[in-house]
């Protein structure tokens, strides 16, 4: 039987679906920080910033993952919708608004939330709730018709794609997507209308034999079961078998109410960890991007700004991220992945999760928690977050650290090919590659050279030794999977103009499939060759000490 196939176990399930769907502000008794297997990593760290730590979340529930053990076993369970219909009534009168009311449309979002993190390897649907007539109610509720023209044409896209299947080339049109600003020449992108939406909604009825829904309630049911279904998706297979996740884990699904980071200039969407994930360095590290939404981050379509220069853009709500991430960091006692979205100067908490960190990342947080009276971690603790499989990657990460560079194996800047944002640190060398289906039938070490990544290169990713793209920031899918990974990486090549079988260079310079390039993912330096990794800086001898430090603690306790 196939995942969501109805039968008779589905009223066996109605039972566990009663005791399964919980409001983020429900009383476990037990910390939900510890409930990772009932409410997955992201139904629990909603929680937890709802209730122990009082943070603005916005409000929402989250089907937990038994009920997708009976969903894949038996089909969808008959009481489901019911009980959904109930939080999301629930969720109405806390916010004031109704889902469906084309006057004042709730409009929500749809997310998936595994026990353990696969970022970008699950669905997500944004906007739910919007059809003709809500998108009306939207525009007059909020006085801003672009924008909510806007919102609906991301929603029936993400729709279409996500839950009906349909092929992303199959709604272009030629014209920019995205929208928002973007801060590389400051020019916005062409604006949503009722006539590009008319148009966009033909095409997805070409494409898939029938409309999006215009009834909220059956969108509704098709975006979780979508997300459910997502479980089973070759690229969520192929990143459980890379990182060994129990195939039979499963997702929750978190259902919220929408804010949004695309409403005007003091609005926005961001990614950001409590320190640098690949080095460790303490200070936030990651991206803001004015005018967007969550998606627009993660698959490097758009051109954020560092996380930094937030404070520049808008200084009241950097100081109150800061201090937001302070607590995070403080309650966690570990670097925490936080995803936000500001709505007209307003900071919302969208998602907590611990980073993944390259090995290097891992010892020096470790021990600089340890000598922090905030988090306070035993040095037993230390060790035992960072195996020794971990400590030998980072002594190979940082072995040339004491020892004098090779004249000859400097960099010569005639073989710079163009400088990136360093994602994921290393030096390596391979041969290019531009497909993920190039990088798994090669031979040799491949580097895959992309514009950017998406869950579908997961197979080639995991087939690399390392990863460029020309787009996409330090949260980017590349971003976060090379890191998580281990796989240097280097993003945001913008001067490498990327093709299907070449890259062009700043000077005219063209790399071919074949070509051997050296990329470093710690100063985000491409180059033409095999090069010897560059001498060590004294931020890789601070390193060297603290992976002693953690080395000498391992030892006292064997």
């Amino acid at each position: 039987m196939s995942p969501g196939t109805p039968s008779d176990d589905a009223t066996i399930a109605d039972d566990v679906v009663s005791d399964a769907v919980f409001a983020f502000d429900h009383d476990h008794g037990v910390p939900a920080r510890e409930l990772t297997e009932l409410l997955g990593g992201k139904g629990a760290g909603l929680a937890e910033m709802t209730g122990a730590l009082g943070l603005d979340v916005p409000p929402g529930f989250t089907i937990a993952l038994p009920v997708f053990r009976s969903w894949r076993h038996g089909g969808w369970p008959t009481s489901l919708d019911g009980v959904v219909a109930a939080h999301v009534a629930a969720l109405g009168q806390r916010m004031g608004r109704t889902f469906g009311d084309a006057r004042d449309p709730l409009l929500l979002s749809v997310r998936s939330g595994a026990a353990v993190s696969m970022p970008g390897m699950l669905d997500t649907v944004l906007n739910l709730g919007l059809n003709d007539d809500t998108v009306r109610g939207l525009a007059a509720a909020t006085g801003d018709e672009g924008f909510a023209w806007d919102s609906y044409r991301r929603f029936l896209s993400m729709y279409a794609t996500i839950v009906m299947g349909v092929d992303p080339a199959a709604l272009a049109d030629g014209a920019p997507v995205a929208s928002g600003v973007d801060h590389r020449d400051g020019r916005e992108a062409r604006p949503a209308s009722a006539a590009s939406v008319a148009d966009l909604q033909a095409r997805i009825t070409a494409a898939a034999g029938r409309p999006v829904p215009s009834d909220p309630s059956a969108q509704l049911h098709e975006a979780v079961e979508a997300v459910f279904r997502s479980w089973d998706s070759e690229r969520a297979r192929a990143y459980r078998q890379r990182d060994g996740i129990d195939e039979h884990a499963g997702t929750a699904v978190n259902v919220q109410a929408m804010v949004f980071g695309n409403r005007g200039t003091r609005s926005g969407t961001g990614v950001v960890f409590t320190r640098d994930p690949a080095t460790g360095e303490p200070g936030p590290y990651g991206d803001y991007l004015v005018g967007g939404q969550g998606e627009d981050v993660v698959d490097g379509s758009a051109h954020p700004m560092p996380i930094r220069e937030l404070a520049d853009e808008d200084p009241q709500v950097y100081v109150d991220l800061m201090a937001v991430l302070r607590r995070l960091e403080a309650h966690y006692r570990q670097v925490c992945d936080v995803e936000f979205t500001v709505e007209d100067g307003r900071l919302w908490l969208l998602q907590t999760r611990p980073g993944k960190l390259s090995a290097v990342a891992a010892v020096r947080t470790a021990v600089d928690f340890v000598d922090d009276p905030d988090v306070d971690l035993t040095p037993a603790e230390a060790v035992s977050r960072v195996s020794e499989p971990v400590r030998l990657r980072a002594r190979a990460d940082l072995g040339d650290v004491g020892r004098p560079a090779d004249p000859a194996g400097g960099h010569d800047e005639d073989a710079l090919v163009a400088t990136g944002l360093g994602a994921a640190p290393g030096t390596v060398s391979g041969a290019v590659v531009f497909s993920s289906e190039a990088a798994l039938e090669a031979s040799v070490d491949v580097i895959l050279v992309r514009p950017e990544t998406s869950p579908k290169d997961v197979v080639g990713m995991s087939a690399s030794v390392g990863i460029v793209t020309s787009r996409g920031g330090l949260a980017s899918h590349a971003a976060v999977v090379a890191r998580g990974w281990g796989v240097p990486a280097v993003v945001g090549v913008s001067a490498l103009v990327i093709g299907d079988d070449s890259a062009t260079a700043p000077g005219g310079l063209v790399l071919r499939a074949g070509d051997v390039i050296t990329i470093d993912g710690s100063t985000g330096q491409v180059w033409l060759g095999q090069r010897a990794a560059a001498a060590s800086s004294e931020t890789d001898r601070a390193a060297l000490e603290r992976l002693e430090r953690l080395e000498s603690w391992a030892s006292g306790a064997a």
